[in-house]
């Protein structure tokens, strides 16, 4: 995957040096340190004094993508990155976040806490995408939490994966808000571990969570996900797999808890293997073996 003008991200990070950091009129952005100490009310959500990262905060409506990159160049190098966005009551605002590794053999460490605030009203289009390195090390943990009437479009993908991911998302949803997520992962001689936990606080909130994940090259990918109801709330967990070799394994463990006789939780988990009817049909057509299987997953993770 490749993020097109990277050099002209609002937010700019190679290793631990930042290159560039442009604000457009609404938005101010700053280093996540900076902000700690120019706004007291930051320390609210950032609980120790940030060294790296960024802070985003969205004060008027624009009309353009907010976009962060932040990269790994160098061997062995490590990111302990603090980032917190801010979108104030009745944005809709569109963000793009990309983290990659520039070569393939760095052993590096990325470690990012994050946390993403919707004020009431706001809307956002959150799209993250991650490409790493066979030997690197990427831990993510993003904390969401959305006010009253407020709506979250989430998506994450990775198709290149590091050796070893562990990712954490927390989403918390007031009254009237929407969470709808979305995570592609295609795993290849990897270990991953993904945690999702929803919590509907509000009433008439709802959730949306949507796995597809794809297992390949002796990989190993656990999913967890959590959906609780507090109120009268609306929300529907699916999980897919698909498993290419034996060598490989997924597990789903799905968690529905209803806390309120109001709520309406479901939930829908699946792993399956590629059809050789589907596979012999596309060896008919001119393709080998190996393009046909890409094909599959490629279909398979874009539905």
């Amino acid at each position: 995957m490749v993020m097109k003008n990277v050099k002209n991200a609002h937010y700019y990070q190679i290793d631990n040096k930042v290159k560039n950091i442009t604000a457009g009129k609404g938005v101010e952005i700053l280093e996540s340190k900076v902000a700690y100490k120019k706004y007291p009310w930051v320390r609210k959500y950032l609980k120790e004094k940030p060294s790296k990262g960024y802070f985003i905060w969205v004060k008027k409506q624009v009309d353009f993508p907010l976009m962060t990159c932040i990269s790994l160049a160098s061997y062995k190098s490590i990111q302990k990155l603090s980032n917190l966005l801010v979108v104030e009551e009745g944005l809709d605002i569109k963000a793009n976040a990309f983290c990659n590794a520039l070569k393939n053999d760095l052993c590096g460490v990325h470690q990012a806490n994050g946390i993403v605030i919707l004020k009431k009203g706001a809307k956002l289009e959150y799209l993250h995408l991650h490409s790493w390195g066979e030997k690197d090390l990427v831990e993510p943990n993003y904390e969401f939490y959305l006010e009253k009437d407020s709506q979250l479009n989430y998506y994450y993908k990775n198709f290149d994966p590091p050796k070893e991911l562990n990712f954490k998302n927390y989403f918390e949803a007031q009254e009237n808000s929407q969470v709808n997520l979305k995570v592609y992962l295609l795993g290849r001689k990897t270990r991953v571990k993904l945690e999702e936990i929803l919590d509907l606080k509000g009433k008439n909130s709802k959730g949306l969570i949507t796995l597809k994940l794809v297992a390949d090259k002796k990989s190993n990918l656990e999913a967890i996900s959590k959906i609780t109801a507090f109120n009268q709330n609306t929300g529907h967990l699916e999980c897919q797999g698909l498993l290419i070799d034996d060598g490989s394994s997924i597990s789903l463990v799905p968690n529905l808890v209803c806390k309120n006789k109001k709520a309406q939780l479901t939930h829908e988990a699946s792993i399956g293997k590629i059809s050789e009817e589907e596979l012999t049909y596309l060896r008919t057509r001119g393709l080998t073996e190996k393009q046909a299987i890409n094909l599959i997953i490629n279909g398979f993770l874009e539905k």
